[in-house]
């Protein structure tokens, strides 16, 4: 697990979006699916870092899952990139999370995902 570091969080605190559209499920969370790793974000109230990562590995995914209850999350939004999510998509589906796959092109769009990919 990783979490961004005081420069990262700087550029995505920037020229934020969330003040500007409307909340439509405050209790969702978005993952930003990887090879190695994968970047998770919470709503900036339930967690002290609301943006953390997580490797891939059975124990890393199972943690993240922790951090997501913790963080009383109910609905998770990831991209379908390659074969990646399919292990995030079983472990979060049997955890009893409501799971969202949406295409990555039109994720691009969204400014404050297209800062947390570039990071």
């Amino acid at each position: 697990m990783r979490r961004i570091n005081a420069k990262q969080e700087e550029k995505l605190s920037k020229g934020k979006v969330s003040n500007q559209l409307p909340k439509l499920n405050v209790d969702a969370a978005g993952i930003d699916v990887g090879s190695e790793e994968h970047w998770v974000a919470v709503p900036e109230d339930r967690a002290e870092h609301p943006v953390r990562s997580f490797k891939c590995f059975t124990a890393d995914l199972q943690a993240m899952v922790q951090w997501l209850r913790e963080c009383k999350i109910k609905t998770v939004a990831m991209e379908s990139t390659g074969v990646y999510w399919i292990p995030i998509f079983q472990i979060l589906d049997r955890a009893g999370f409501e799971v969202k796959l949406v295409n990555a092109r039109h994720v691009g769009v969204i400014p404050t995902f297209m800062r947390l990919s570039a990071n």
